[in-house]
């Protein structure tokens, strides 16, 4: 099973230790991780290595804010497929992010 592997410590010190705004801004990053994903899945399913990047930079740089580095890390690695005109890494690990994001839920 893929972890989350979340750094709640790092992202209490990135809200300055307020967990209300940390929570607030689990709820945005839940919100639009929701859209990144979409974007994709279409993405890979159209082939647009672009679109790719789009989604796993927004999905990359929302994550790494939290702390969260099992969403980072395979957005990163996706981000750099995707910048080499690939949607390889985003296809053969699409079913993984949509478990990671399933356990962002649950955070």
């Amino acid at each position: 099973m893929v972890d989350l592997q979340w750094n709640k410590a790092f992202a209490l010190e990135q809200t300055g230790g307020d967990e209300e705004l940390l929570e607030e801004l689990l709820i945005l990053f839940r919100d639009s991780s929701v859209a990144d994903y979409v974007q994709l899945q279409e993405a890979v399913a159209a082939n647009d290595a672009a679109g790719v990047v789009r989604a796993a930079h927004s999905l990359k740089g929302a994550s790494a804010s939290l702390g969260i580095e099992g969403i980072r890390r395979l957005a990163l690695d996706m981000e750099a497929d995707g910048r080499n005109n690939s949607v390889t890494v985003a296809r053969e690990q699409l079913t993984i992010m949509g478990a990671l994001l399933e356990q962002l839920n649950a955070l």
